[in-house]
């Protein structure tokens, strides 16, 4: 049997971005933690690859820090007019009980943590992404005009 790896570095759809990086997490940790990705695939990766790879590590690190008798982590995104919004929430314990964070790569990539406590129990952090603006996301263009 021949074990593939995909580069999350190289992703466009945050929703492969997302599974890619989470899936060996989950792999190595030591309770069972049952994931739930509901991301929409034409959702695109919201900042630099391999940033944004960084930024769902760390914050997936130390959510899995907190379910170290396993749990349910279910990882969200929608897209707005002005950002997309990337949720991670679990069953762990409230926040106010756990260590928070932010790692650099949230600043780097212009981004904003929102953590909250869910209705349900648990902890969720919003990562919100500003919008790249379509002139950052695709190369420069020149066009050369002649004279007459």
């Amino acid at each position: 049997m021949s074990h593939l790896s995909i580069d999350p570095g190289a992703s466009v759809s945050l929703a492969l971005l997302v599974e890619t990086v989470t899936a060996p997490m989950l792999m190595a940790h030591p309770a069972p933690v049952c994931l739930e990705v509901d991301i929409d695939p034409s959702i695109p990766v919201p900042a630099d690859p391999a940033l944004t790879t960084r930024v769902v590590r760390s914050i997936a690190s130390q959510v899995l820090a907190e379910l170290d008798a396993g749990g349910d982590l279910m990882i969200t995104a929608c897209q707005t007019d002005s950002a997309v919004e990337l949720e991670i929430a679990d069953d762990g314990p409230d926040i106010d009980k756990r260590s928070r964070s932010i790692p650099i790569a949230v600043a780097e990539a212009g981004a904003k943590l929102n953590w909250q406590n869910c209705p349900q129990g648990g902890a969720a952090v919003t990562i919100v992404f500003p919008r790249r603006s379509a002139a950052s996301q695709k190369p420069e263009s020149r066009s050369v005009r002649r004279a007459a």
